[in-house]
């Protein structure tokens, strides 16, 4: 019998006539609620007259209108396979091995896909890969299913077909070879031999064509150099876990100097092993991620710079070079000493833009004979020639320029006098170009030509000389394009198709033993390579002369450097890399100008905190040869050489972005010449202050040992492991007992089974951020903006903390705390550490949830939403989470994140999720979270659970160190830092970790016991 009763929940629904009821069937707030309001600073709220007993009325309605609307999820219905694919399995992912090659980024990788769709990046592992994928490579299958993609071809402004577009290229061509007029390829670095050689074929008919490489961030100089001493234009590969000891001048190894990629061997020669370990020196301007990473670090202008290297080719070479007096002469003595010891065993490394610090560096390595330097297998991603490029531009403002074909390059952005650029573009008859995107440089084309992203795509790549990548598309083009290559066949004449053409190349000129299938299955191919030659500096007296006589071009020199979230700028539309905090300066959603404290103070310039905790900076008017460049926000940056200033490239785009995603300035405007140093003279503006983004406000590690452990080499050889890793002593039974024979719980036999554990060593952790951005990819972490980044609600499930020093070493600050004694000395004390040093040390350590096996916030959580599993991991059940944040309260770790808003199809927060492209992405074994719950780091529950079904379909046990790509930061940190595992099998290299001397745990004196431990950070100062 059924029940007549009307059950309700809450008294305005007896209301037959209430509007509410209605709108909250259909809606599911009541009404619309003032997000703009509550998120920003309003002063409204401190005037209003309502009473507190009504304020507490509305405020309790709305609270159960929110909690009405919570109660059901929405409902997705699933269709199934009519005829399901032989290659899809639902619910099992696939993968496929591609390369990534944008003109700026190149790496052998793995993409991960769910039913045909693209949802992660991972490295390619097989023996012979090259370049692991960073945090853009990672955040790059995003940029695949952005909104604003260009989706079909259009001719002046119009939508056309590709038919049309074929047929006005044709004419075009056709027309300049009658007249005689210039056609012009201007490509970035493709780095493809195929296409090559499909650009030759295309000049041959069409003989008064010409190709052009232009990349936006130049390496020109080290080409130039590299070209004159051994003929080829290309770049050493350098390979740092050969060299035990690294100099570098101004070169950011650890990011983007040439190409990146070195972290992976630099990290296993920073772990140290039979006592031994590399020792790293670094002289630069700004505060780099390599800098960072040094064992000894000295801030120096450019110009210094360039004087030390003519020193340290003076005392290298025992050629005698006369340099004048510069900053930090002992130290650069001590560094060329220590390298000419090391014979084949030192490398140099340099970033200067300048072709004879470039040829010194040649010469250098040269006369160590350094087993890190191969100018064999040389770099080939790097191939863009700015003398060529400035011809170019002059070509085509003279009006000689009939067709320009453009692939890859938005000069219109990144050229210094792009708005020019784009003028002059008036001139030419036709502009092609190809772009993912609606952006600078297709707006100033007559032809917009709709490219597919590299997932879509066929293509080849040669990273370092005879190794040959595959790059194959893992999805269907979404949209109405085509690619580069495939139109340079048909405008060529020729009708085969680009990947019969790529296929065809490869079997003839590529493969040798191997299949051609095989080579797409691999996503590469290595050849052979014969010796080069040896290779003469011709003329380095002359080049040492001209760099020992080097002048400062001002009183302030600007230096540019791309950062390692943002690169050149291509993906400035991808949420995920723009709220990605800077590993240095921890600030998300800007660029800004990072100056030394002294200077700061000279201009008057300030950085300080509100009362939310934000982060604010003073502007600056910033001001080269000519060009001004306004509201340049300042970070006061410790480690920043006095002097010097630094801009980051890649931000302030404004065409095809999202309006959240226009931020920042573009440095680009002062690129002059293509140099990254320039004079520049700096003016601070009136008026207000600019609000940072800053998820790291706590500057130093004011003398809390048991967080950041480190010691020196010399230690570490020397001393017993209690030394330099103490076991913190606690009091039991009024008796010093160490922390780990201490418990508050009863403890239960772990052994049985999976017991998931995560090692860190802070030696080899570079603090690139790759795991951040996977991290992000593979739970379906949310974007949540630059206002609530601001307000420390941030969703990174891991973060990478960074902690200067105040003193010169970490050891220092701790003595400085201990020698604090009285309430005011102490507070005086602490408060002087949080002021770095000119020159810091500086620690990165990863943090994400701990997984304690006595976990504090399992015991207080009302409705039992977290608890402990069998295997270690700390769960989240989110369908009983109600959000009282009692856990993240009792947190020692502050690894837990609490869902503030709906960040899933909610307008206030216009990313990734608003959209059905957007959401492509996600993955589906990962729940979405709504808003008012708790969330935070799982070990990739799905994925460990994953290789255990594997392995139990197939019978059998799971394979030595198989967990170790199941935890999304394991399986992206390219240094070898992050080592995941089951502690229970003791042949894993993570239960071999767990025994090492090094190994600590985080305040191991409170007792959590958690399954992520740390390595001491050992330096070799």
């Amino acid at each position: 019998m059924s029940s007549n009763k009307k059950y309700w929940k809450s008294v305005e629904e007896l209301n037959d006539n209430s509007s509410i009821v209605e709108t909250l069937r259909n809606n599911e707030f009541v009404e619309a609620i003032p997000t703009d309001e509550f998120l920003g600073d309003k002063e409204a709220l401190g005037a209003s007259s309502t009473t507190r007993r009504d304020f507490l009325k509305y405020v309790g309605f709305s609270t159960a209108a929110a909690t009405l609307a919570s109660c059901e999820g929405p409902v997705m219905k699933s269709i199934p396979y009519v005829v399901q694919p032989e290659e899809i399995i639902p619910g099992v992912a696939d993968f496929y091995a591609t390369t990534i090659a944008d003109g700026f980024d190149f790496a052998n990788i793995l993409i991960k896909t769910r039913e045909g769709r693209p949802i992660k990046v991972e490295a390619n592992n097989l023996a012979g890969s090259k370049i692991a994928p960073n945090a853009r490579v990672h955040a790059s299958v995003l940029s695949m299913y952005d909104s604003m993609r260009l989706k079909n071809p259009k001719i002046a402004g119009k939508s056309e077909s590709w038919d049309a577009v074929n047929a006005n290229v044709a004419a075009s061509l056709a027309e300049a070879k009658a007249t005689g007029k210039q056609i012009v390829v201007l490509t970035n670095t493709t780095a493809s031999p195929s296409t090559d050689k499909l650009i030759a074929e295309f000049i041959a008919k069409y003989p008064g064509a010409k190709h052009v490489v232009y990349d936006a961030v130049s390496s020109s100089e080290a080409l130039d150099a590299f070209q004159e001493v051994y003929g080829e234009r290309a770049l050493v590969d350098y390979d740092f876990g050969k060299a035990a000891t690294i100099v570098s001048v101004g070169a950011d190894f650890l990011g983007d100097w040439q190409g990146g990629g070195f972290d992976c061997n630099y990290g296993k020669g920073r772990v140290p092993k039979n006592g031994k370990m590399s020792r790293h020196i670094q002289f630069e301007s700004n505060m780099s991620l390599t800098g960072a990473n040094a064992d000894k670090r000295y801030p120096m202008t450019v110009t210094d710079q360039k004087l030390a290297l003519a020193k340290i080719y003076g005392i290298v070479t025992g050629n005698a070079v006369a340099v004048g007096k510069f900053a930090n002469e002992e130290a650069v003595n001590n560094a060329a000493a220590q390298l000419k010891a090391a014979g084949s065993k030192g490398v140099l490394v340099s970033g200067l833009q300048d072709k004879n610090a470039q040829l010194l560096v040649l010469a250098i390595n040269q006369a160590l004979g350094s087993e890190a330097f191969n100018t064999t297998q040389t770099r080939q991603i790097r191939k863009g020639n700015s003398a060529q490029v400035l011809e170019l531009l002059n070509d085509i403002k003279a009006g000689n320029v009939h067709t320009l074909i453009m692939s890859g390059v938005n000069p219109v952005y990144t050229l210094p006098n792009g708005k020019e650029f784009g003028e002059a573009l008036k001139k030419v008859k036709t502009s092609v170009t190809f772009s993912l995107k609606e952006d600078e440089t297709v707006l100033a084309s007559t032809i917009a030509a709709a490219a597919p992203h590299y997932l879509e795509s066929w293509g080849d790549v040669t990273i370092v000389k005879g190794h040959y990548s595959l790059m194959q598309p893992t999805i269907r083009p979404l949209f109405e394009t085509k690619q580069f290559q495939e139109a340079l066949l048909t405008w060529a004449g020729n009708s085969t198709s680009y990947y019969d053409y790529l296929k065809g190349y490869w079997n003839a000129s590529v493969l040798s033993g191997k299949t051609w299938n095989q080579a797409v299955h691999d996503g590469f191919f290595v050849g052979t390579v014969s010796g080069g030659g040896a290779g003469s500096v011709a003329g380095i007296a002359a080049a040492a002369t001209a760099l020992s006589q080097s002048k400062p071009a001002g009183a302030l020199e600007l230096v540019l450097y791309t950062k390692t979230g943002m690169g050149d700028g291509q993906q400035a539309n991808n949420p995920w890399l723009q709220e990605f905090p800077d590993p240095i300066t921890r600030v998300s959603w800007d660029n800004y100008l990072t100056i030394s404290r002294v200077d700061a103070d000279n201009l008057g310039l300030k950085n300080y905190n509100v009362a939310n905790g934000g982060l604010n900076g003073s502007y600056v008017t910033l001001e080269v040869g000519g060009t001004k460049l306004e509201k340049v926000p300042v970070i006061i940056q410790p480690g920043q050489a006095k002097g010097t200033v630094g801009l980051a490239l890649g931000y302030g785009r404004k065409a095809a972005l999202k309006t959240e995603m226009q931020v920042g300035v573009n440095a680009y405007s002062l690129y002059k010449d293509f140099n990254g140093v320039q004079a520049v003279k700096i003016t601070k503006e009136s008026g207000s202050d600019h609000e940072f983004a800053c998820v790291q406000l706590q500057r130093t590690l004011m003398g809390r040992g048991d967080i950041v452990k480190e010691t020196t080499l010399n230690i570490f050889n020397t001393k017993d492991a209690e030394i330099w890793n103490p076991v913190p002593m606690v009091s039991l039974d009024h008796k010093e007992t160490p922390s780990t024979k201490v418990d508050l719980w009863t403890e239960f036999d772990r052994s049985v089974g999976h017991h998931f554990n995560l090692s860190i060593d802070l030696n080899s952790c570079t603090g690139c951020g790759a795991c951040v951005i996977a991290c992000h990819a593979e739970n379906n972490v949310p974007v949540v903006g630059k206002s609530e980044v601001r307000r420390s609600r941030d969703m990174h499930w891991l973060r990478i903390d960074r902690y200067y020093s105040s003193e010169e070493t970490f050891e220092g600050d701790g003595i400085t705390k201990d020698k604090a004694s009285g309430l005011m000395n102490s507070i005086d004390t602490f408060q002087g550490l949080e002021h770095p040093s000119d020159n810091p040390q500086v620690a990165f350590q990863p943090v994400m949830c701990q997984h304690c096996n006595h976990a504090p916030c399992e015991t207080v959580c009302p409705v039992a939403a977290t608890s402990h599993g069998r295997q270690g991991q700390n769960h989240m059940a989110y369908n009983r989470c109600v959000g009282t944040r009692y856990c993240a309260n009792n947190c020692p770790y502050k690894v837990r994140r609490f869902n503030w808003f709906l960040y899933n199809k909610n307008s206030e927060f216009d990313y990734h999720m608003n959209d059905d492209l957007g959401r492509m992405v996600l993955n589906p074994d990962v729940v979405v979270r709504s808003r008012g719950v708790m969330e935070k780091c799982s070990f990739c529950i799905q994925s460990t659970q994953a290789v255990i079904l594997k392995a139990k379909r197939e019978g059998r046990v799971v394979a030595k160190d198989e967990f170790n790509n199941a935890c999304a930061c394991s399986a992206a940190c390219s240094s070898g830092a992050m080592v995941f595992g089951d502690v229970n099998d003791k042949e894993s290299e993570v239960a071999q970790l767990v025994e090492d001397d090094r190994m600590y745990h985080l305040l191991e004196h409170i007792g959590t016991k958690p399954n992520v431990f740390y390595h001491v950070k050992v330096r070799n100062t």
